[in-house]
């Protein structure tokens, strides 16, 4: 985890935290996030061959023995009542730490910085920081036949600056990965399942569940093809509004710019079965800082 800077949150005020995050959310624009795509791909013919497969077998494995700091955007259009565009910027650093010669606890976390279009008359838009959400995998050191899996506790934290961004709960759960990597393949699955453990006692209860399939076909000089949808189910609302389900795919490239190493992905997503008021389809950029040892 990011060392303690020894600054309370406490005594910064949530205007202050949405004032800022709002600053940062128009700065990361899902256009400045994809002309930077464009800029890093335009620039990247300096990777070393050798060995950016390997680097982007390592980026597309969500409990890899290598830190990173994935910027992930997803725009998402048709939104609310008017059918706007919602703007979801996911920090989620990937720190992993080894226990023994034997285990790793690999440390992901996730901080959204969200721009909600109109949801009502009374409330507006909304720009700032939703809930975070923190999960730890334990997982072998080394594979056996080409298993690769980890499984630990997920929590989500009640960190939204505004109501409409976040559920005002704290919520906890379980977490499992597993994948399998067989010559230019990469293919696994993701799962989290969480409950609302306590929080605002006026907001509803959450039971939430996530599951990510994904499947990367890698090809020489760092390109790849990926399909990643996240597949989500809220199980307190009813059946007909339960399931977000999006198809699509997209793909990608390890690049080097100077001595940092980077994977620039671009997806795009239909979602073929969604609530009524969420997006019916979805544009991911992501670029992703990579620290390979």
């Amino acid at each position: 985890m990011p060392p303690d800077t020894g600054v309370s949150l406490g005594h910064i005020s949530r205007s202050s935290m949405s004032s800022t995050a709002n600053v940062f959310a128009s700065a990361v624009s899902p256009r400045a996030l994809l002309l930077v795509c464009v800029f890093l791909l335009s620039i990247g013919t300096r990777c070393i061959a050798d060995d950016e497969s390997a680097i982007a077998k390592q980026a597309q494995n969500p409990i890899a023995s290598m830190i990173s700091v994935p910027f992930q955007n997803n725009l998402n259009f048709g939104v609310g009542p008017k059918d706007g565009q919602q703007d979801v910027l996911n920090i989620q650093p990937v720190i992993p730490i080894k226990l023994t010669d034997d285990w790793n606890l690999i440390t992901r976390t996730i901080v959204p910085v969200i721009h909600e279009p109109y949801i009502s008359p009374a409330a507006g838009n909304a720009t700032g920081l939703g809930d975070a959400q923190v999960a730890l995998y334990l997982s072998p050191a080394t594979p056996k036949d080409s298993i690769i899996w980890g499984v630990g506790p997920a929590i989500s934290f009640p960190t939204a600056t505004e109501r409409y961004l976040g559920q005002g709960k704290f919520s906890a759960g379980l977490s499992a990965v597993v994948l399998t990597i067989r010559g230019p393949w990469l293919v696994g699955v993701l799962a989290t399942d969480s409950t609302s453990v306590g929080g605002e006692s006026d907001r509803p209860d959450v039971h939430q569940f996530l599951t990510q399939p994904f499947v990367n076909f890698n090809f020489p000089h760092g390109w790849y093809l990926a399909s990643s949808p996240i597949i989500t189910a809220n199980w307190k609302a009813p059946s007909d509004e339960r399931w977000t389900v999006p198809l699509g795919g997209g793909g990608g490239k390890i690049l080097t710019i100077g001595k940092q190493r980077l994977n620039v992905q671009l997806q795009a997503f239909d979602n073929v079965v969604h609530p009524h008021d969420a997006g019916n389809w979805t544009l991911r950029v992501q670029v992703q800082l990579l620290f390979p040892r």
